[in-house]
């Protein structure tokens, strides 16, 4: 029996997991007041987010979305897990987006005080959605996969 991971699914999740370390990055930074390279730092990890994003949506949209493939059992935990994941990540983004625009825009009260729990929010993303794509291609085989095309439009 052969085993392959899936291409777009494991470099997608590649690109967040590398996002998170590059926030831990540069909140260490800041808490050093290495400033400059705090900034260069949340860029990057801005752009491996947007990365990831850009793989998500293309194959969400193209190639489309794996069921659950495990055991019909436990298939209502991954549900309410995947649900969970999926609120940290869109809170975590507009989050996101938020900080980069307070930093860059030099509101530091306001970023100083949503970082932390930004960055929480954003550990936690990249956990929650590691843990989704250990349960859809490594611990069990994913189900269907169906683009969201082929399921709107028949095609």
């Amino acid at each position: 029996m052969e085993f392959t991971l899936p291409v777009l699914p494991t470099i997608s999740t590649f690109f967040i997991v590398l996002s998170a370390v590059f926030v831990a990055i540069g909140w260490n930074l800041i808490l050093k007041r290495k400033i400059d390279a705090h900034q260069k730092v949340m860029f990057f990890a801005a752009v491996f987010a947007v990365i990831f994003f850009v793989i998500y949506a293309s194959r969400t949209i193209f190639i489309g979305n794996t069921s659950f493939g495990g055991p019909e059992d436990i298939k209502i935990y991954y549900t309410i897990f995947l649900i969970f994941h999926i609120t940290l990540a869109t809170v975590g983004a507009v989050l996101g987006i938020i900080m980069l625009y307070t930093g860059y825009k030099k509101q530091y009260a306001k970023h100083r005080k949503l970082g932390p729990t930004t960055s929480l929010i954003w550990f936690f993303t990249a956990i929650t959605g590691v843990a989704v794509y250990l349960l859809l291609y490594v611990f069990y085989r994913g189900g269907e996969t169906t683009s969201v095309i082929k399921a709107i439009l028949g095609f």
